[in-house]
């Protein structure tokens, strides 16, 4: 099956030409014009990625973006705005995208950052490693192909890209991450500095894992460095 793709955008010349390049990079296109058909549409198909504006008529993109995350549509998305607005990045991004482009773009850009993130999100072959099939950290099981996490036998639930954040600490369990190497390892994305975006989703992660999320034992905060996932400590 061709991976399929679908092009979200109010500009009819941009809808065209983007959709020309993303036929001729070998992947199928489809297009909406309004946020509202956008939603109807990934709610009756499936699709590999979204490339997703942000001003759109009847439903902006941040809303489809939060629409998606209620209904559970695991596509990736690739936002695009006409503003270099630094609050909508941070908030498109927490709201589920796995990057962005500002307008204007050249269309081999935009096919370039829709590869990346398929990459990305595809599900590993089965020559990938087969100590990756489980990571068992304390009481916390990571099933990477399953793309499912467990905490003392009960299933967590996180978004894409709060379980990214998650495999990617614990493949380098024990380790100390920047904010800027988990910046760019998860989200591909480079944001001259500012990691908000990362101690947001660090939080999430905590509520969900952390006995108690104001002395965590699985994600420590190494101050001035960055964060570190690591075993926690027994007692007694």
């Amino acid at each position: 099956m061709k991976t399929r793709i679908l092009i979200v955008d109010d500009e009819e010349s941009i809808v065209t030409l983007l959709k020309y390049h993303i036929e001729q990079a070998g992947y199928e296109a489809d297009a909406a014009y309004d946020g509202e058909l956008a939603l109807n549409l990934l709610e009756e198909n499936h699709y590999d990625l979204v490339v997703l504006d942000l001003m759109l008529p009847k439903m902006d993109g941040i809303e489809v973006c939060r629409q998606m995350q209620q209904k559970q549509i695991d596509t990736g998305i690739l936002m695009l705005t006409a503003k270099d607005d630094e609050f909508d990045k941070v908030l498109g991004l927490e709201l589920g995208a796995d990057d962005y482009l500002t307008k204007p773009f050249s269309p081999r850009e935009v096919v370039a950052r829709i590869k990346a993130i398929l990459r990305r999100t595809s599900k590993p072959s089965s020559d990938d490693n087969k100590e990756d099939i489980h990571i068992k950290i304390g009481e916390l099981d990571i099933y990477p192909e399953q793309y499912e996490a467990y905490m003392q036998g009960d299933e967590l639930e996180f978004t894409p890209k709060e379980f990214e954040l998650l495999l990617y600490l614990a493949r380098h369990k024990g380790k100390v991450l920047s904010r800027d190497q988990l910046l760019s390892a998860v989200w591909n994305y480079d944001f001259v500095g500012d990691t908000r975006i990362v101690d947001v989703h660090i939080s999430h992660l905590r509520e969900k894992i952390e006995p108690d999320t104001r002395k965590p034992v699985y994600i420590k905060t190494i101050r001035g460095l960055g964060y570190k996932l690591e075993e926690p400590k027994k007692h007694g």
